[in-house]
C-alpha cells in the first residue's frame, strides 16, 4: 500500500496545520470534526495560513490553490473507507481518543494505518483499544505544523515494522524531520518541555519572578526564542496540564506534580491564547501580564 489519501479527524490548530502541511505536499486530504461548523472554521484557517505563505513568498499561487482543492470536509467516519492514513488530532484525552477509534475503525480497510498526534499518551494502550494495533502509531507533530519541521514517530508494542517504516516514508515526504521516541510518557519534546514550562509557573507560584520577569529571563539569558509562560499560553494551559498529568502519574515521580497555579488557571478557564487570557491578557491591543 502506498499513502495517497489521509484522514485528519479534528479541524482545531493541530489538525487543521496537519491537513494543511499534507496537502501542500500533494495528498488528498479529508477534513473531519464533531460539527460541519468546526470543519468549515478549520477550513478557514487553513485558507488564511496559505494565503499569508502565497503573499510572503513561501509558496506560488499554484501551489496555494492547488493544497486548497485538495482538502475535502469529511462530516462522517464512512466517508474514509478508502483512505491510507487517518489521523487523530483530538484533545488530550485518553477516554476521547477511545471512543473516537471505536466509531472509526469498523468504516476502515483492514490494511488503512491509524496514527495518533497524541503529545503524551500510551501509543500501545491507545492501539490496543483498536482493531489493528499493528497498524497503529503515535505520529506527533510540533505547533505550529507548517512551520515546525519535527515528527515524533512512536510505535506501540505491536507495531509491525510495516507501518512503522511507512509512515516514516509519508513524513519524509512532508519535508520533516523525524525523531524516533520510545513509547513513554511524553516521549521526547514533551518529557523535556513540559517539566520546563511547569518549573517556570513553580517560580511565578513561588514569588520569585513575576510574569514579564520569567519570560524575559529566558528569553534573553537563554536564547529561548519564546519565554515559556508565553508559550504555555500559546500550547494551550489545559494541554500543558494534560501532559504534566500523564507524567506525573505514569512516571510516579513527585517532581512531575502539576503545579497548583496551572491548575487554578485551568479551573478558572484562562486557557492562554485560545480563551484570550492565560500568563497574559490578549483581550487588547498587546497582551498584558495577568500576575
Amino acid at each position: 500500500m502506498t499513502i495517497r489519501k489521509i484522514g485528519v479527524i479534528g479541524a482545531g490548530q493541530m489538525g487543521n496545520g496537519i491537513a494543511h502541511t499534507c496537502a501542500l505536499a500533494g495528498y488528498e486530504v479529508g477534513l473531519n470534526d464533531i460539527s460541519t461548523e468546526q470543519i468549515e472554521e478549520g477550513l478557514a484557517t487553513i485558507n488564511g495560513n496559505l494565503a499569508r505563505q502565497c503573499k510572503s513568498g513561501r509558496i506560488t499561487e499554484e501551489q496555494r490553490s492547488s493544497a486548497i482543492d485538495l482538502i475535502k470536509p469529511i462530516d462522517s467516519y464512512d466517508k474514509f473507507g478508502d483512505y491510507d492514513l487517518v489521523i487523530e488530532t483530538a484533545v488530550e484525552d485518553e477516554s476521547v481518543k477511545r471512543k473516537i477509534f471505536a466509531e472509526l475503525c469498523p468504516h476502515l480497510r483492514d490494511d488503512t494505518i491509524i496514527g495518533s498526534n497524541t503529545s503524551s499518551i500510551s501509543i500501545t494502550r491507545l492501539a490496543a483499544s483498536t482493531d489493528r494495533p499493528e497498524h497503529f502509531m503515535g505520529v506527533h507533530f510540533m505547533n505550529p505544523v507548517p512551520v515546525m519541521e519535527l515528527v515524533e514517530l512512536i510505535r506501540g508494542i505491536a507495531t509491525d515494522d510495516g507501518t512503522f517504516n511507512k509512515v516514516r516514508e509519508f513524513v519524509k515526504t512532508l519535508d520533516k524531520t523525524v525523531a524516533v521516541a520510545e513509547d513513554f510518557p511524553a516521549f521526547i519534546v514533551n518529557r523535556i518541555l513540559l517539566p520546563m514550562i511547569n518549573e517556570a509557573v513553580y517560580t511565578l507560584y513561588e514569588g520569585v519572578g513575576s510574569v514579564e520577569a520569567i519570560d524575559t529571563a529566558m528569553r534573553l539569558g537563554a536564547r529561548h526564542p519564546m519565554g515559556p509562560l508565553e508559550l504555555a499560553d500559546f500550547i494551550g494551559l489545559d494541554t500543558c496540564l494534560s501532559v504534566m498529568q500523564v507524567l506525573y502519574e505514569g512516571l510516579a515521580d513527585t517532581k512531575y506534580r502539576p503545579c497548583p497555579l496551572l491548575v487554578k488557571y485551568v479551573e478558572a478557564g484562562w486557557l492562554g491564547r485560545k480563551t484570550n487570557r492565560g500568563f497574559y491578557d490578549y483581550r487588547g491591543e498587546t497582551p498584558v501580564p495577568t500576575r
